[in-house]
């Protein structure tokens, strides 16, 4: 391609609204355009690298023994009805009417369409497993679209179906979709790790999250540094020491703490460490009032919480239901006497701990001497906390450190959640009924890209990774007073195209400068400079990753630019 002839214009400022190194950089380098407020427009070079990731999802995905389907964007309110999910999705489900009234969602996934494609098609084990995928639009409504193409209302992805005959054929499907994924992101040159993840609004029984790792990362991994335990944050669970075990428990007493609401501010009034203090945190959940208590220097994990509680809706209870539910005002809540709370779930981290302070239930008082078991009653100990570095493995005890990772696929085991309220069902060889047991995995598709971005990348542009690279050469004619420069680059770019290499020819009347900076920050992999060198017959090749030059005689650059592709390609 000549780059006169493609619609590719480059820009020196980052877009104001842009927070992030991908968004930045997709703008400047003419990959994207915004339309409006999470949806953009793909331009001929940011299509180019979704296509190419497209491709290798695909290949993937074939050779794995998936079927390749389309449905439709739109899908009926009532399928969503038949699971509950029309309601339990929340606001970020596009949900619109035609012009008889009837509803529909615009898909943000498509489980209940395709459960409904395999309950009318599906009688028998014989037809079983069969495992579907597409790669399509998706919608969801996001309440701050950021981050560019990394958090859109409208997105491209794959998303994939299993359905088997029993739970060790579904354990089957998921392994091989398992080891598909890491294939794929192998194949697109991304350092990446599988953590266990919550399967949110999606279900299921277990999940996968496949983290592109980057500083810049939306997400929290904890790691295991002996191990090979990985969790993102919100499901990740780490061992504490247990507070104080040798201590002989105290009697409780009241102590006055006049004005002093934090934990922070306790622990400095009675000279204690903020570990030893037991806040407790008061929540609305489903309309009941649930008390939570866990160690001072600690914060709950809502989404440990809402999952243990089974909860549809679960926020922080106001300042009246706390008043009500411990006779004081916020920030002296404990979780000795209680009125009106359902559950008290303790936090794990407090298993075994004594003579804790916690608050008092009347205005500027807490509670020395508090222990568990002896002055409350936990309904529950859980693990709720949010993990932090320097916790301890739970499958070996070592240390966790945390990283930040960007989530670029989930694979889950669904089981029959779907199946069982779709009726999905099949014949065995005796005729009897049985539900499918199913999986579910996803792709994100534009995200790739803007992970691959945001984990390649200098102060000069982007740095492609080849496979997922819009063009893997681009040639740049520099020197005006030698017309040699521009006929060598026309013959170079002719051997390019019929060796099979994707080359970009940069035939712009523009200063050496420009080109340069412009080659740099749209990221392609290789760039052959036609300069001085050209009345000696050489050609100037440099990296981008690496920044290695060398000069390559004419009459073997095509040889080595096919032999440096067939290299960072890992062929």
């Amino acid at each position: 391609m000549r780059w006169s002839r493609t619609l590719l214009e480059t820009i020196k400022e980052n877009p104001s609204e842009a927070e992030v190194a991908s968004h930045q950089l997709m703008v400047r380098a003419g990959m994207i355009r915004k339309v409006a407020a999470g949806l953009y427009d793909y331009l001929p070079l940011g299509w180019r690298v979704m296509r190419k990731i497209e491709q290798i999802v695909r290949e993937e995905m074939d050779a794995a023994g998936a079927l390749e389907v389309q449905m439709p964007i739109l899908s009926p309110a009532e399928m969503w009805q038949e699971t509950g999910r029309w309601t339990q999705y929340g606001a970020e489900l596009f949900r619109i009417k035609d012009r008889h009234g009837r509803e529909f969602a615009l898909g943000p996934t498509h489980e209940e369409v395709i459960t409904d494609i395999v309950r009318r098609t599906v009688r028998s084990y014989r037809q079983l497993p069969v495992n579907l995928y597409q790669i399509h639009t998706k919608f969801r409504d996001e309440i701050r679209p950021r981050f560019g193409v990394m958090r859109a209302r409208e997105f491209i992805m794959k998303d994939a179906y299993s359905f088997d005959r029993d739970e060790i054929g579904a354990e089957a499907a998921y392994d091989k979709m398992f080891q598909t994924y890491q294939r794929i992101f192998q194949r697109c040159g991304l350092r990446f790790k599988a953590v266990e993840a919550d399967s949110g609004s999606i279900g299921g029984s277990f999940s996968s999250e496949f983290m592109v790792l980057a500083e810049t990362g939306e997400e929290a991994i904890a790691s295991c540094t002996q191990c090979n335990y990985a969790a993102n944050i919100e499901k990740a669970v780490g061992k504490l020491p247990v507070i104080s075990p040798e201590e002989t428990p105290i009697t409780m007493e009241m102590v006055s703490t006049p004005g002093k609401h934090t934990v922070e501010e306790v622990a400095e009034f009675l000279q204690v460490p903020i570990s030893r203090l037991a806040k407790t945190l008061i929540y609305a959940v489903d309309k009941i009032l649930v008390a939570v208590v866990i160690r001072g220097d600690r914060e709950v994990n809502e989404v440990k919480l809402k999952n243990a509680l089974g909860a549809q809706e679960l926020v922080l209870a106001g300042p009246e239901q706390i008043q009500a539910a411990t006779g004081a005002p916020v920030g002296f809540a404990g979780p000795c006497g209680l009125q009106g709370v359902g559950r008290i779930l303790m936090d794990d981290s407090l298993h075994q701990a004594v003579n804790l302070v916690t608050g008092g239930n009347r205005a500027d008082t807490h509670a020395q001497g508090v222990n568990p078991g002896r002055d409350f009653q936990p309904t529950q100990i859980l693990d709720l906390k949010n993990v932090r570095a320097g916790d301890l493995c739970p499958k070996c005890s070592a240390v966790l450190t945390l990283e930040r990772g960007i989530e670029v696929g989930h694979v889950f085991k669904l089981g029959m959640k779907y199946s069982r309220a779709m009726r999905a069902v099949f014949l065995d060889e005796g005729g009897e009924e049985h539900f499918c047991v199913m999986g579910c995995y996803g792709i994100g598709v534009s995200r790739i890209a803007a992970a691959a971005i945001e984990q390649n990348h200098d102060e000069h542009g982007i740095i492609w990774p080849l496979a997922i690279a819009p063009y893997q050469v681009v040639l740049l004619p520099v020197s005006p007073k030698d017309p040699r420069a521009a006929e060598m680059a026309e013959e170079v770019y002719a051997e390019m195209q019929a060796a099979g290499v994707e080359a970009l020819l940069d035939d712009r009347d523009e200063r050496a400068g420009i080109k340069f900076k412009d080659a740099d920050l749209t990221g392609i992999p290789i760039r052959l400079t036609f300069g001085r060198g050209v009345a000696e017959n050489m050609i100037e090749l440099k990296r981008r990753d690496t920044g290695a030059v060398e000069m390559v005689s004419r009459t073997e650059i095509a040889a080595r630019v096919k032999a440096l592709c067939e290299k960072m390609a890992g062929l």
